[in-house]
Order: structure tokens, then sequence, then C-alpha cells
């Protein structure tokens, strides 16, 4: 619970030092980026505080070239 806590307070302490000199210098896009990463990041913190299983994206690209490399493999024994 304090994990979760403390990822909110950090998070609400980067919107509070960065939204302002974006929203005064009218950068809307990038304060839509800015908040859609703020979201994903905190959203995986909490996840991974809460011990949440994430998948690894090396185990997608470990997938899709395993039968290739044990193909490659068994032509060069």
């Amino acid at each position: 619970m304090w994990g979760i806590a403390g990822i909110l307070l950090i998070a609400l302490l980067i919107i509070i030092f960065e939204v302002p000199s974006l929203w005064k210098s009218k950068q809307k896009k990038e304060l839509w980026v800015f908040f859609l990463l703020l979201i994903f990041g905190v959203g995986l913190s909490i996840a991974k505080s809460l011990a949440v299983n994430i998948p690894n994206p090396l185990d997608w690209i470990i997938a899709v070239y395993k039968p290739f490399s044990d193909a490659m493999m068994n032509i060069l024994k």
C-alpha cells in the first residue's frame, strides 16, 4: 500500500513541475503525450509493486525467432 502511495506522490510531483511549463507554451500535443506516458508508467509501476506478472517483450521475440534458431542449429551440426 505504501508503494502505491509513493508512486502516486512522485507522479503528482512530476505533474506539478512539468505541466505548467507545457501549458504556458501551449504545447497541447506534448501535454497529451506526457500524460499518456505518465499514466502508462504509473500503471506499470503500480502493477509491479503489487507483484503482478508483467510479460517481458523479449519473450515475444524469442518465441518468433526460436524456430529459426533451432533450424539453423540443426543445419550447422
